[in-house]
Formats: structure tokens, sequence, C-alpha cells
């Protein structure tokens, strides 16, 4: 799953050396702005053909949240 989030991240934020961590947020990365931001949600529901309700999409703060709901919703 890390690696496909990590090819959903590379591509929206446009930046091929993207390594994804855990605790990283939209502060350690320059192009991750609330439209990228957007972005990323769509991307990584279509990916994993999961939606998030607006509840969980406000609770994403870094990159583990992110792991973690995408767990919750039996992604592997």
């Amino acid at each position: 799953m890390k690696e496909k989030l990590e090819v959903i991240f590379r591509r929206v934020l446009e930046d091929e050396e993207l390594v994804i961590r855990d605790d990283m947020t939209a502060s350690d990365v320059e192009s991750w702005d609330s439209l990228a931001h957007i972005n990323l949600i769509l991307q990584i529901e279509n990916e994993f053909g999961v939606k998030f309700n607006i509840t969980e999409i406000q609770g994403l703060r870094c990159v583990g949240d992110i792991i973690n709901l995408l767990h919750r919703k039996g992604v592997s």
C-alpha cells in the first residue's frame, strides 16, 4: 500500500524523488497545498476504491493518518 501511496504523492505533488514518511505533513512539502491535498484524497480514493467522509478527511494531518484510515477501510 505504501508504494502505491508514494506513486500517488509523486504524481500529484509533481516530485518524482519524493519519499513519503508516516510523519510527513503538508508543511514538509512545498507543493502540498490545499488544492494538492484535495487531489491527493481523490486519487487515493480512486486507487484504493474507498470513499472518505468529511470528518475523516478533516482528521488527516500526516501520511501516517492516511495509512491508518486506509487500514480502517479494509485496505492492506
